[in-house]
């Protein structure tokens, strides 16, 4: 008889390895299928069992990734063959991380599933750059946006202290611009943390205004923005990495030349 597969929607945090869960760890251990997506620090994949099968299967700006009915269907496959799988995202499943969509083609299909959750980046990034999203003097509420095209912040803007953009490498520039049409500040403090919990952790700070004006940023993804009276405690409360840098220090893209 056939055993009974399940699919693990697993949390692997950040970045940092040691910030994966002691229930991601023995779910890993458990696993005879691993479907990872690209941010995965390939150190976590030490806790999967020797010979396990592991598949990259996306997701990543500007990378090919399998198609979301793609992965559905290999997780739902392999758990119908009485495997189990581990479907590894970075951060939490479920906060950008697409779990829910997965999670609700499992309970269509009729598969056992349980959702491993992981330190979301939104939170881990910001503490690794002595940023704390609340705080009792500066912030008493905070949101977290997505910084895809598209995606527009600008009402949350008004109703919480601290705003935290996820993947936003290529769009923060308009999407601060969108903020100050809202309303913020222009020198609301900002910080663009790059690769952060990672020994490439760089922190770029400066005011909103700054920001706005900083289109062709050419700075190492993925990219977390903190946006709030917290971002300007990043020098004071550093503990991890190299010391914040000035906004106005983030390389540039060159601009594209024309033929003569």
């Amino acid at each position: 008889m056939t055993r009974a597969g399940k699919v693990y929607l697993i949390g692997a945090g950040p970045g940092d390895p040691d910030l994966l869960t002691l229930r991601a760890v023995r779910a890993l251990r458990q696993s005879d299928l691993v479907l990872i997506d690209h941010l995965i620090n390939p150190e976590v994949l030490a806790h999967a069992r020797p010979g396990v099968e592991i598949r990259s299967v996306g997701k990543r700006s500007g990378r090919h990734s399998l198609p979301q009915a793609e992965i559905n269907r290999l997780m739902i496959e392999a758990a119908r063959d009485g495997r189990m799988v581990a479907r590894l995202k970075g951060g939490d499943p479920f906060v950008f991380g697409r779990g829910g969509e997965e999670a609700e083609a499992l309970v269509a299909a009729g598969i056992a599933w349980e959702v491993v959750p992981g330190i979301s980046a939104g939170i881990a990034a910001a503490a690794y750059a002595g940023i704390p999203v609340l705080h009792r003097e500066r912030a008493s509420s905070v949101a977290f946006v997505s910084g895809h095209p598209g995606c527009d912040p600008g009402k949350v803007a008004l109703e919480a202290d601290t705003l935290v953009v996820f993947m936003c490498g290529s769009t923060i520039a308009r999407i601060a611009r969108t903020l100050l049409a809202w309303g913020r500040p222009r020198r609301m403090p900002v910080a663009l943390i790059c690769s952060g919990t990672t020994a490439r952790q760089l922190v770029y700070t400066g005011a909103l205004e700054e920001l706005a004006r900083l289109d062709s940023l050419d700075i190492p993804t993925p990219v977390i923005a903190v946006v709030g009276e917290v971002a300007a405690l990043a020098a004071k409360l550093r503990w991890f990495g190299p010391p914040p840098l000035p906004l106005r220090a983030a390389p540039r893209r060159e601009p594209a030349r024309t033929a003569s």
